[in-house]
């Protein structure tokens, strides 16, 4: 007898290639990108040769190329013919028209049923290749957003609203997405810290940025993205990182001496305006010549209102870059007071 080729469900690939079964459907319908052999009248079955197209095509639309053109070349290299529709600009591409259960004039499987918004859609890519669990193009994913848009434009209109609504995703489907924001973090870190590490070096003697996170705050990727910032400018700075403890926070402070103070709070119930303040009155340096940081609020937990006068909460990472950037530079300049005076 024969050997069978195994063949699998729809749904085991839509599972292994982290895009949904009506994504698969669609492009078999569209594309004629779908299985080699049909069993059983209607249903489809996937043999390895067949999956393979698939995952040529889930690169390539990751990549940013537009599903009727990835499907013509996924079709050319698994050897088959065109499908049904795979001009580039195709009424129907051109026009999607919405199913049942999706967003109005959303395109099927455009951010694989992540609740992305209205972000640039050249950048679906990240969200696709997340949800695939697909690390090597996360990895080359960011490095080209970074390099193309810079590290504010990608952090705020794509790092930021892809791990929002990672978040958002698995809050709604019993933590089914848990894995995917963990391996989207860690590879925006893996990016950000790259940038860091490749900055020219700092003069060590120049005044500091210290960043922290309050007592009770997990969340350090903003802090990372802040950091990165201040790297590519040149400022100075020192990262301490999540949950950081009242008094290791006050003895930092004490011994690097800097220029500004930036703590970071996601929730208002990690927010501590008492640590603020205490860290905003602390002094340092020499007897009759102490200083205190600039006291710098970052993140939405603290609302929008400072803690005490002279403290700033910057809206974004930008205003926050040339706010610390402007202070620093201050900081750094020379007096031309004169030391004369008149008796």
């Amino acid at each position: 007898m024969p050997d069978v080729p195994y063949r699998v469900t729809t749904g085991a690939v839509a599972r292994r290639l982290g895009v949904s079964p009506t994504t698969l459907r669609s492009w078999d319908r569209r594309y004629g990108i779908g299985p080699s052999v049909r069993e059983g009248g209607r249903h489809r079955r996937w043999a390895p040769e067949d999956i393979a197209m698939l995952e040529e095509m889930c690169r390539l639309t990751t990549s940013g190329v537009p599903p009727a053109e990835a499907a013509g070349a996924a079709l050319s290299r698994a050897g088959r013919p065109p499908g049904a529709d795979t001009s580039p600009l195709s009424a129907t591409d051109a026009t999607p028209q919405p199913t049942a259960g999706s967003r109005q004039g959303r395109r099927p499987g455009s951010g694989n049923g992540l609740p992305l918004g209205e972000v640039r859609h050249e950048f679906r890519g990240l969200a696709r290749a997340a949800v695939r669990l697909d690390g090597p193009t996360l990895d080359r994913l960011l490095a080209d957003l970074v390099a193309t848009h810079g590290l504010v434009t990608a952090w705020e209109e794509v790092m930021a609203p892809t791990l929002h609504a990672v978040g958002r995703k698995w809050e709604s489907t019993d933590e089914r997405y848990v894995e995917v924001e963990h391996l989207l973090s860690w590879h925006i870190s893996t990016a950000l810290r790259r940038i860091i590490s490749s900055a020219p070096p700092t003069d060590p003697e120049a005044d500091t940025v210290l960043l922290s996170c309050v007592p009770a705050e997990e969340h350090t990727l903003p802090l990372e993205a802040l950091a990165a910032g201040l790297a590519e400018r040149g400022v100075p700075m020192r990262m301490l990182g999540a949950a950081v403890p009242a008094e290791a926070l006050d003895s930092a402070v004490r011994r690097v001496g800097p220029s500004a103070v930036v703590l970071w709070s996601q929730s208002r119930y990690t927010a501590s305006h008492t640590l603020a303040r205490l860290v905003a009155n602390t002094g340092f340096g020499i007897k009759g010549a102490r200083t205190r940081p600039l006291m710098v609020l970052a993140g939405p937990g603290w609302g929008s209102r400072p803690a005490a006068p002279g403290m700033l909460c910057p809206a974004g990472l930008r205003e926050a870059l040339d706010v610390l950037s402007r202070h620093c530079a201050a900081s750094s300049a020379p007096s031309t007071t004169s030391d004369a005076g008149g008796g």
